[in-house]
């Protein structure tokens, strides 16, 4: 165990399987079942698993409570597990997340979730920002298709440009707890 480690899962929520459009991410079922095993490997090590969970209430997808806005059930919180919730793109903005880290002594993060070009990227920036050592999994996150990209480009394009600046990147079988 690395004691100054945690894994970040952003917005792994209901909604992102199956939005009230029909929708839902890019390659969701191999993305969640990474997630899910990376959880585990670091659970098994004794590493912290910190949760961000996207909540608006003034969005009907994400509004507390609604069953859209829950953790899927795949990779739900234990009991005693962090869940910080946070109302903008950045899990760092006006949320407890950075305070939380602190006192768990951490200064590395190993981020997963959802969506790539918005939350995780956001959240990559910042948290390098404020002197975190990250590490992003570059295979366990993923978002929707746009009008001007697909999910698989997104993904692609926001891998390249975090890479070697904000992240280190590595596979989920590449990452060691």
């Amino acid at each position: 165990m690395k004691k100054d480690m945690a894994l970040l899962v952003i917005d792994v929520q209901n909604a992102m399987f199956s939005s009230l459009d029909g929708t839902s991410v890019f390659n969701g079922d191999t993305v969640l079942a990474k997630i899910a095993a990376l959880i585990e490997k670091a659970r098994s090590a004794g590493t912290p698993v910190v949760y961000i969970q996207h909540t608006n209430n003034a969005d009907e997808e994400y509004a507390e409570g609604k069953p859209t806005w829950y953790i899927h059930p795949q990779i739900a919180p234990l009991p005693g597990e962090k869940v910080v919730r946070k109302s903008t793109w950045d899990a760092f903005h006006q949320t407890t997340l950075h305070e939380e880290l602190q006192n768990m002594g951490i200064r590395k993060l190993v981020i997963v979730g959802m969506q790539s070009e918005m939350c995780v990227d956001t959240t990559c920036r910042r948290a390098f920002s404020m002197g975190y050592e990250n590490i992003l999994i570059s295979d366990a996150h993923t978002t929707f298709d746009t009008p001007a990209l697909t999910a698989a480009q997104i993904i692609q394009h926001h891998n390249r440009i975090q890479g070697g600046r904000f992240v280190q990147l590595k596979t989920a079988e590449e990452i060691e707890f």
